[in-house]
């Protein structure tokens, strides 16, 4: 993990001091609501439905378990208990009073955390895959990048009020984990024919009200230029984008609308910078400096090859322990070892939670199993990177008794889940109690084993904070008439081997009652068993024989339902 520096430690801790500043000034009456709403949103500070929403950074997932510790405490002291873990690898609480947001900026800075540019219209948290380092098909590390790119982009004076909020993902493996072709930019390590290291960088993606998938502006981009390419995109961007129009000002409307005009615009702002602006100016990076932010992510002391007898279970295992080794276990770089999901999705509470006891169970697993490391999934789980396969049988039964072992990753229950009206103010339609009549309805493992391998995204409003654009079933809360209705989509895509290219999911019909989407999933669900080939999976089968028998299925439930 990266090693703050006395700068880094300095850095945030003024700044929590400045907030702290604000803060009291607005409550004193002295800084009007309008100018402090967008300082407190730049260290991450909303005001949602019910109070203040707190968004903590996990810059590219990477989280130490002292820090998991901090937030269990802070869930515990400040909030009702509990934290949620985002698509974006950020952590959320929501119910922190708002005179007490300075205390918990402190508190956060003494374990290298903040909430700096969490929101806001700037470079937010940089995202990657949750198994970068340690996954068996990483072409290169991207977390030395992922930093780089981090230290920059924070506070930076060009970039602080863009035309809208902007999202930058990084891949280093052949399997996109973070997808990245749904991002603002997203940056896929390779190696050119030389051999040398690079980025394809893809623009102009998002989801939204107008789900668009990332175009690639350039196939690549030398490593120690790529902070001047970003600079060019951000810049044009920054030039040209919409600001009077919230609804058209992501970069991806530009990109869309401009085309290869926009593409011809970066390329000479690229050129500009590098061959026109003082000398020096240029933010190439140094490789002094990329050796020193590398020398953070090497392998934990103590952490060598080994025999691996792989995760297999002796005959006699029982059966969940099994399934738990097919579901929870990943392979690893590292012979002998493999990465752990701890799966945060369970009935009785909502995809993503965790509670300040559980927090603080998973901070000692991973310092029992793990070398004191975790990671948060863009699938909102928790990840352990660096467990002996030697230790996954006890590591189960310790997740269990912790009520982390369920063992659906990557099945219908392992859904996505933005907060939705039960606490956002932009929702227009509650998505927590649909995720967990889902989950009630689906409770066989037995029958979500055959269901096999599905995304299921659910999203309480068209910002899509569910991804329901991606999931192979795709959920959308719509406000119709001042009642909770819901759109279903089929046949997205995240970009993944097993989804296949990012696409976005097609609507197959009028929107649902709330009371009716449990039923309609399962009569989706229900045609695929129906129709599907030996060894094929869901999306496949949406792709192979279209929407119709799903939409004719979904509309049967409705009138079924209205009878």
């Amino acid at each position: 993990m990266y090693a703050y520096t006395d700068f880094d430690r300095q850095f945030v801790r003024a700044r929590a001091a400045q907030f702290r500043d604000q803060l009291q000034r607005n409550l004193s009456g002295e800084l009007s609501d309008d100018d402090f709403r967008p300082l407190r949103l730049q260290n991450g500070w909303y005001v949602q439905r019910h109070a203040p929403m707190a968004r903590i950074a996990v810059p590219y997932g990477e989280l130490s378990a002292r820090q998991l510790r901090t937030l269990a405490a802070i869930a515990r002291e400040f909030d009702r208990d509990y934290a949620h873990f985002t698509t974006r690898q950020n952590c959320q609480f929501n119910w922190i009073p708002l005179p007490q947001a300075a205390d918990v900026m402190e508190r956060l800075a003494e374990v290298d955390m903040h909430g700096i540019q969490t929101s806001g219209n700037c470079i937010r948290n940089i995202t990657s895959d949750a198994l970068a380092g340690v996954a068996a098909d990483e072409i290169i590390d991207p977390r030395p990048y992922c930093e780089i790119l981090r230290q920059w982009s924070t506070l930076h004076p060009e970039f602080a009020f863009l035309p809208r909020k902007f999202k930058i993902a990084v891949s280093g493996a052949r399997e996109d984990r973070a997808a990245i072709a749904w991002h603002d930019i997203g940056l896929q390590l390779k190696h050119n024919a030389a051999g040398e290291v690079g980025f394809q960088v893809l623009v102009g993606g998002g989801m939204g009200r107008t789900p668009v998938i990332g175009s690639v502006i350039s196939e690549f981009v030398p490593w120690q230029q790529i902070l001047v390419y970003i600079e060019a995109i951000v810049r044009v961007y920054n030039r040209y984008g919409r600001r009077d129009n919230l609804y058209k000002a992501r970069i991806k409307i530009l990109v869309k609308a401009e085309g290869q005009k926009f593409f011809d615009a970066v390329a000479a702002e690229f050129d500009h910078i590098l061959t026109h602006d003082a000398e020096g100016s240029a933010h190439l990076i140094p490789q002094a400096e990329f050796d020193r932010v590398a020398a953070c992510f090497v392998r934990p002391a103590g952490v060598q090859p080994l025999a691996d007898t792989g995760p297999a279970a002796p005959a006699d295992a029982p059966l969940a322990f099994t399934r738990w080794l097919e579901r929870n276990v990943h392979a690893h770089q590292v012979p002998g070892y493999r990465a752990v999901t701890l799966s945060l999705k369970r009935a009785g509470q909502a995809p993503g939670d965790a509670t300040s006891a559980q927090m603080d169970q998973a901070a000692a697993l991973a310092e029992q199993f793990s070398h004191g490391e975790l990671r948060v999934t863009h699938d909102q789980n928790l990840l352990l990177p660096w467990v002996r396969s030697s230790d996954l049988h006890a590591l189960w039964q310790a997740a269990r008794e912790a009520s982390f072992a369920t063992p659906n990753i990557g099945l219908l229950t392992d859904m996505i889940n933005c907060p939705g009206g039960d606490f956002c103010a932009l929702a227009n339609a509650r998505s927590i109690p649909v995720a967990a009549a889902i989950t009630d309805r689906f409770d066989d493992l037995d029958r979500l084993y055959d269901i096999g391998d599905i995304d299921l995204h659910i999203s309480g409003c068209i910002n899509s904070c569910g991804h329901h654009h991606s999931g192979h079933i795709g959920i959308l809360g719509v406000d119709k008439d001042g009642s909770e209705w819901y759109q279903v989509t089929l046949g997205g895509s995240d970009g993944s081997t097993l989804s296949g290219p990012s696409v976005a999911g097609k609507v197959i019909g009028p929107s649902f009652a709330a009371d009716e989407v449990p039923d309609v999933i399962e009569a989706v669900i229900e045609t695929y068993r129906r129709e599907r080939q030996t060894g094929e999976k869901f999306v496949d089968t949406v792709r192979r024989i279209g929407l119709p028998p799903f939409k004719t299925a979904a509309d049967a439930q409705r009138h079924l339902t209205a009878a």
